[in-house]
């Protein structure tokens, strides 16, 4: 993302910051930033996270009714928080009225066309149509970085639990099943992002 659009020293909101572990790292370089989440407990956990760094607040709210005001905004993230292209406009209406102009959205969500969790993706959630997500970003103007990333994790009950999160529960005890002491699977991701 960086290298699309720094946010040194400008206004980042990270759309959908569940418990706000990306937040710290932003704030780093950040003059403000400001985490959006709509569940309660997530939202809770975000401002625990983020109570002695004085730059950062988060907020309970949706992606749908952001409280922001009008081009407030540098730069956004949602990671994993819009995903599948369609059905997400009020959403991008939001980004449309709080970035400033030259300033850069970013959406980041599976890529299922590639990659062995692509695979397993595409069996627990066979109604997502890689080519209508990739005409609707592009239609709205949005490009594209096709990036193939890992996931590791530590010990293999850390790995089931995010299988368990990911996919729907008969696909991922399959997938478990069929990747016995597994800790890990390689993973392909769209970085959709769009300057205003």
């Amino acid at each position: 993302m960086a290298t699309r659009a720094g946010w040194t020293g400008r206004t980042l909101v990270d759309i959908g910051c569940g418990t706000g572990f990306h937040l710290p790292g932003f704030a780093t370089v950040a003059a403000q930033v400001i985490g959006i989440e709509p569940h309660p407990p997530l939202a809770a956990l975000a401002r625990r996270r983020v109570r002695r760094l004085p730059n950062v607040v988060v907020h309970e709210a949706s992606a749908t009714a952001l409280p922001l005001e009008d081009l407030s905004v540098d730069v956004a993230h949602a990671r994993w928080a819009y995903f599948f292209g369609p059905g997400c406009e009020p959403g991008l209406a939001e980004l449309d009225r709080v970035i400033r102009p030259g300033g850069t959205a970013f959406v980041i969500d599976n890529d299922p066309t590639r990659s062995t969790f692509g695979s397993w993706f595409r069996r627990g959630f066979p109604e997502v149509d890689p080519v209508a997500v990739e005409r609707f970003w592009s239609a709205r103007g949005w490009e594209r970085d096709r990036l193939d990333i890992g996931w590791q994790f530590d010990t293999r009950a850390d790995f089931e639990a995010v299988v368990r999160i990911e996919l729907p529960t008969a696909v991922a005890e399959e997938v478990l099943a069929e990747n016995p002491g597994a800790t890990g699977t390689d993973c392909a991701i769209n970085l959709w992002w769009r300057q205003y």
